[in-house]
């Protein structure tokens, strides 16, 4: 699995957060996280999983998926998205470099 992080400093990162996931959750199957506080959950499709993480001061979203292709599609979804929401307070998506991870359990 390949696995690519965007961390995105915003003091409304629980609203955004929020908004991404109710958003996407229309179209592909959102998952709560238990182990995380809502708003957190994971957006699943079907060319990947996308994982969304309010933090105090930033958002964290982490992109997963088996191919390059699979993984760029993914991090152009949740940017092109985050961006249109948060486009008063000029919030950029910057994608760290792409890891190799195991392929087992995508949870943040």
């Amino acid at each position: 699995m390949l696995l690519s992080i965007a961390v995105v400093s915003t003091d409304a990162s629980e609203r955004y957060g929020k908004q991404l996931l109710s958003h996407l959750g229309h179209k592909v199957r959102m998952e709560p996280l238990p182990d995380r506080p809502a708003p957190a959950g994971r957006l699943v499709f079907a060319y990947g999983v996308g994982t969304v993480l309010p933090m105090p001061g930033k958002l964290v979203l982490r992109a997963t998926a088996a191919n390059l292709e699979s993984l760029t599609r993914l991090q152009d979804v949740l940017q092109r998205h985050l961006e249109k929401f948060g486009a008063r307070r000029d919030l950029a998506v910057t994608w760290g470099p792409v890891e190799t991870t195991p392929a087992t359990d995508e949870s943040a």
